[in-house]
């Protein structure tokens, strides 16, 4: 399947969010739209900071911002598509790894999971571990919006997230192209005595409901003290750092 643009983009919407991403340099910003309805003095500073960074600026309608912003609440009349270069859609990237040494994979894939802070979470410490790429679908998972970006501490726009629909179109994608599908569930196998797959994705469940996709088997985090369960993000931080260290 071929890239579109929007594949590289992240939306980042609203006006203190949009200037933070115009002041921010490492960032390249592709556009920014703004609602033909927005006024003030920011969207007056938005058009200068954006001028001087010779950031491409259109004035267009309302609808169109939301329909960016994938929202009514929180766009305040303004959206910037900001390139974020290791963001592509999960068929293309399997698509390149297809042998040799880029055959083994870890993936982790966010499956329902409807917190954005925790997604935003997520992203860093899949980041900080090396993670090859976490899966964010479209539909049924929280976007990676103005709180995920912040909960990422702007991780998020260097972050190799992979792009489908929907989890379980992810699964089939990842399934087509030979990789194990590995849950994260209280009832699996112990991570940590646990031989992994080398080409494998790790499904991350919703933070009540649990997981909603066929996996190959489960594993699960040994806890203590009358401990049930983790939230996902740390879960997916355990199970990131267990990753990194099998391979020291």
């Amino acid at each position: 399947m071929s890239e579109t643009p929007r594949d590289r983009y992240l939306s980042v919407a609203g006006r203190n969010p949009v200037l933070e991403a115009l002041a921010d340099t490492s960032l390249e910003i592709a556009k920014i739209l703004i609602s033909d309805k927005a006024r003030g003095e920011p969207i007056d500073q938005i058009r200068r900071l954006a001028a001087a960074r010779d950031v491409v600026v259109e004035r267009v309608p309302e609808r169109k911002v939301t329909t960016v912003a994938k929202s009514s609440r929180h766009h305040q009349g303004v959206v910037a598509d900001v390139v974020a270069p290791l963001m592509s859609s999960l068929s293309a990237f399997v698509d390149r790894r297809q042998r040799g040494r880029d055959w083994a994979t870890s993936l982790l894939l966010l499956d329902s999971v409807h917190n954005p802070a925790n997604v935003g979470m997520i992203l860093r410490a899949a980041v900080a571990a090396g993670i090859d790429g976490i899966v964010v679908p479209t539909r049924g998972t929280a976007d990676i919006g103005p709180v995920a970006i912040k909960a990422s501490a702007g991780v998020a726009f260097r972050a190799p997230v992979l792009r489908a629909e929907t989890a379980a179109d992810a699964v089939a994608t990842l399934r087509d192209s030979r990789f194990s599908i590995v849950g994260l569930d209280a009832g699996g196998a112990d991570l940590y005595d646990t031989t992994l797959p080398d080409r494998v994705a790790f499904v991350m469940g919703n933070e009540s409901a649990g997981l909603t996709v066929e996996t190959d088997f489960d594993l699960s985090i040994p806890l203590a003290g009358g401990v049930e369960s983790l939230n996902v993000a740390t879960a997916a931080a355990v199970l990131c750092f267990e990753l990194v260290r099998r391979t020291r």
